[in-house]
């Protein structure tokens, strides 16, 4: 990943409704997304704030399990070229079975996982052997409180990108980033890491988007993007106004 000024856009899979994952992800494709993370629904999410809380809320009550996930992933995977990496929690992967799942995750061309509460030494100790063996990559987060020790463990057992949280708090749009969050890009720019780093967690506009850039290689938007696909209209038309909005310049 060389690439500069990153979109990844996250959103929540069977949301608006259950038949639009794989709309949203030609759309995103489309309109000039660089990556896309699809998540799956899960009733008890750990770092979400309400707008991704309410978007998985109405998923499930749409029906929308890891079994149509799948589905819908396999159904599109000879239609887009764009990279995929699917978001969920590690109950969601044991429920469904470890080896099933990630077999599937292969079989639907989904490039990396990002689990928030797979735990760095449970990993290293059994899942990357799994991940390997399907040819998955695991993208860990780091926060404001990941100490540089840990951070640079990360780096190595990283192949993709990092995810920096910008902040404690639960995910959710903002209109500007602060200066302890700057502080906090600037510390893990200067430990010039061998992985690329893409910041989420409040990015909303172009302007928070622009100014994650300088210190990464780009920005994941989730909370706004969900935001925009629930208001009313076209939904081809909310995504490629929101993309165009985020990163006008192509």
């Amino acid at each position: 990943m060389d690439k500069e000024n990153i979109l990844s856009v996250y959103f929540t899979a069977g949301y608006p409704s259950l038949d639009d994952t794989g709309i949203i992800i030609k759309e995103l494709e489309k309109s000039g997304a660089d990556l896309i993370e699809v998540g799956i629904p899960f009733s008890d999410p750990l770092a979400d704030g309400p707008t991704i809380q309410k978007s998985s809320s109405q998923a499930l009550k749409n029906g929308i399990n890891p079994n149509i996930v799948f589905s819908q992933l396999q159904s599109i995977k000879n239609k887009i070229k764009i990279p995929l990496i699917l978001m969920g929690y590690l109950n969601q992967i044991l429920a469904y079975g470890e080896d099933k799942f990630l077999k599937d995750c292969q079989d639907a061309n989904i490039q990396a996982l990002i689990i928030p509460d797979l735990p760095v030494s449970e990993y290293k100790s059994y899942y990357k052997e799994l991940f390997e063996k399907y040819n998955l990559s695991n993208i860990f987060l780091i926060s404001p409180q990941t100490s540089s020790e840990r951070i640079k463990e990360i780096d190595k057992l990283t192949d993709t990108f990092i995810y920096m949280v910008s902040s404690n708090s639960i995910t959710g749009a903002k209109t500007d980033i602060e200066t302890e969050q700057i502080s906090y890009f600037e510390r893990i720019k200067n430990m010039k890491l061998q992985n690329p780093t893409l910041i989420g967690f409040g990015i909303s506009n172009n302007e928070t988007f622009q100014k994650a850039c300088k210190y990464s290689q780009g920005a994941i938007v989730g909370s706004a993007f969900i935001n925009k696909i629930s208001q009313k209209g076209s939904l081809e038309n909310n995504i490629m106004e929101f993309v165009k909005e985020i990163k006008p310049f192509q």
